[in-house]
């Protein structure tokens, strides 16, 4: 089986230096994505991700950070490879590129793994620019599985 490589993008209306830090600096993030981290994404960090919503975290490795071009970490279990790349198109204007690698499993598993990390990215992007060109929460990670929220 060749092994897939999920890749999602998004045009953001906004300067590089603002979509980079909206993916290290957890005070931007948990407005779109997570919604708790122990830490900032810095070279050689280990940091922890949790999604109280769903009850669930996830242990993130960061293997490289090239401000305000790249990130590289390694997470989940068994472990995958994300890359998130930006490139500023204008002043005003960043295109981020994430690519997911490394599913471990079956067929069947690594093809679910693959779809999942596909509509997951899709959804943080969607939200990300949201967040960022209009100041609006859409909630998509956490109203993507209602049925899952853990109570509290």
């Amino acid at each position: 089986m060749i092994e897939p490589t999920v890749q999602a993008q998004m045009l953001v209306r906004r300067p590089i230096d603002d979509v980079f830090n909206a993916f290290v600096d957890p005070a931007i993030t948990t407005r779109f994505w997570f919604t708790r981290s122990s830490g900032k994404l810095e070279p050689g960090a280990k940091v922890t991700w949790a999604w109280e919503m769903y009850g669930v975290s996830a242990e993130v490795h960061v293997r490289a950070i090239e401000q305000p071009s790249r990130i590289l970490i390694e997470w989940g279990e068994p472990a995958t490879v994300v890359e998130w790349q930006f490139m500023s198109l204008r002043a005003e204007a960043t295109l981020v590129q994430i690519s997911n690698t490394g599913f471990q499993g079956t067929e069947d598993e690594v093809v679910g793994m693959a779809l999942d990390s596909m509509g997951g990215f899709s959804l943080v992007l969607a939200a990300l620019k949201a967040w960022l060109e209009h100041g609006i929460a859409l909630n998509l990670v956490a109203d993507r599985n209602p049925e899952a929220h853990v109570s509290h």
